[in-house]
Parts: C-alpha cells; sequence; structure tokens
C-alpha cells in the first residue's frame, strides 16, 4: 500500500440535527480533536474515487483527547504534521476553505447528523503525494 498522511480538524457533533443553519451550526458540536485522514493512494487512484481509499481499517487515527466546544475557539488553530521528525503540514485553521459552521450547514442539508458524527475540515498543503518529488 502507498500510504499517504493528511492531518485535520476533527469535529465531534454532540446535538442531533437536520438542516442546520450556519448561524446554529456551534451550537451542535460537542468537541474537536486531531485527526491523521491516512490515504491508500494506490486504491484512491484505482478506484478513481476518494471513498475507498480513505475507507481501510484504522486509517483513521483520532485523538489523543477531545476538547470540549466550549473550552476551545477553533477559528484560528494550528494544524501541524511531523513525519519522521520533518515538518510536513503547518497552517491554521482561519486558513481552512470552508469554515465550521459552513461545513455543518453543507453535510446536515437533507442530512441528520448525531451526536458522536465526525467531521474531518480538510487537510493543508504538505501531503506527500503532492511534493516534488512525492514523498509517501
Amino acid at each position: 500500500r502507498v500510504l499517504d498522511y493528511e492531518v485535520e480538524l476533527a469535529v465531534i457533533i454532540g446535538k442531533k440535527g437536520r438542516d442546520i443553519s450556519k448561524a446554529n451550526a456551534l451550537s451542535h458540536v460537542f468537541g474537536y480533536t486531531v485527526a491523521n485522514d491516512i490515504t491508500a493512494r494506490d486504491v484512491q487512484k484505482k478506484h478513481n474515487q476518494w471513498f475507498k481509499g480513505k475507507s481501510l481499517d484504522t486509517t483513521c487515527p483520532l485523538g489523543p483527547c477531545i476538547v470540549p466546544a466550549s473550552q476551545l475557539n477553533a477559528t484560528d488553530l494550528a494544524i501541524k504534521m511531523w513525519i519522521n521528525g520533518e515538518m510536513r503540514q503547518d497552517s491554521r485553521t482561519s486558513n481552512m476553505i470552508f469554515d465550521i459552521p459552513a461545513l455543518i450547514e453543507q453535510l446536515s442539508a437533507g442530512f441528520t447528523l448525531y451526536p458522536g458524527d465526525i467531521i474531518l475540515t480538510g487537510t493543508p498543503h504538505g501531503v506527500g503525494f503532492a511534493m516534488k518529488p512525492p514523498q509517501v
């Protein structure tokens, strides 16, 4: 397998909701943790879509803890990934294409979010396959 790393902020849903507005989105968040959205690039390429390459057993470690939403403002957090002591990803949640309320609004449109559901917010630049040369 050709495995690649993707550091992401993980949002843990704490309150059931559907068709959640941006204005109410954060009231549905229980807390936050960090995720490594490991991707099997060879499987992803073979299937021409992302789901299969991102859905293998053990490929989304989370943690080590959940920070309650009431204890953290997630709008400008550092997001970093080191591989064997080398920093590969270094960004901030304020650089995300879509903020957390927008993600919750879009994902909950016609789709119920339940307590315990986890939303990965997207990875910053620096993933291995995109490096020149690729480093996965």
